[in-house]
């Protein structure tokens, strides 16, 4: 029997309608539809986002994913939703694992793809770029994020903001992915390095409860919630060259 094949497809941000056409009929066809999410009592926002395209077809498979940062404990959540994945490819049936922006840009379908090709090398995938959450913020704000020969750095703000501080300082336009509790760390950090007010920030780009501050001085003192599914776009000029 032919093993059925992965399709990994990035859902966008958090509006259906920026769900590509590519992605949408995978999604409405594919007998198997996996759904990624932080708690086992809490809504798939992927899932969410791609309800307008599941037929009453599909089954549905949620995966727990825990926001942690132990490796042992992730590394087993990942071969756990991975086997899970297998036996239905096993089968002969395809699966569709759904993910938030684009699948290979900070996302758990890197970690879960590389544990499926360990227990099941032979496996078929095929992976579907979504649009990125800096392409949905700098659209909405009308943010220029390339411009020229500027240079764009891309960091994630979850772990360290040392790396944030050394893009600021190296210019160019700076995306900040990962803000999450960080936030007030990142809003002080910008205020100091005089570039706060060439920045941009985006919670919950595309869904009902979006918010778009492009005085980012009203975050301070905001709820250390207010960083999650955020992104912030700088605009660091020269960066350290011209202090």
């Amino acid at each position: 029997m032919k093993p059925g094949t992965l399709y990994g497809v990035g859902v966008g941000p958090g509006d259906s309608e920026l769900v590509t056409v590519k992605g949408s009929r995978i999604i409405a066809k594919c007998p198997n539809l996996f759904a990624p999410k932080a708690r086992s009592k809490s809504q798939s926002v992927a899932l969410a986002i791609v309800a307008p395209y599941v037929t009453g077809s599909s089954v549905i498979h949620e995966l727990i994913f825990p926001m942690v940062s132990d490796k042992a404990e992730l590394k087993e959540k990942w071969d756990e939703a991975a086997e899970k994945i297998a036996t239905v490819l096993r089968k002969g049936e395809d699966a569709c694992f759904i993910t938030l922006g684009d699948p290979l840009l900070y996302s758990t379908y890197i970690y879960l793809l590389r544990s499926l090709k360990q227990i099941m090398p032979q496996a078929e995938v095929v992976t579907v770029p979504g649009i990125t959450a800096f392409c949905t913020v700098a659209a909405l704000a009308n943010f220029p994020v390339g411009e020229g020969s500027q240079s764009v750095t891309i960091v994630p703000a979850a772990e360290d903001l040392t790396s944030v501080r050394e893009a600021i300082f190296n210019g160019g336009t700076v995306i900040l992915m990962k803000v999450g509790k960080k936030l007030p760390g990142v809003i002080e950090l910008l205020e100091e390095a005089g570039v706060i007010e060439n920045a941009v920030f985006v919670a919950h780009a595309g869904m009902d409860n979006q918010i778009i501050e492009t005085n980012l001085l009203n975050l301070k003192g905001a709820d250390e919630e207010a960083g999650y599914l955020s992104t912030i776009l700088v605009h660091a000029g020269n960066g350290g060259r011209n202090k």
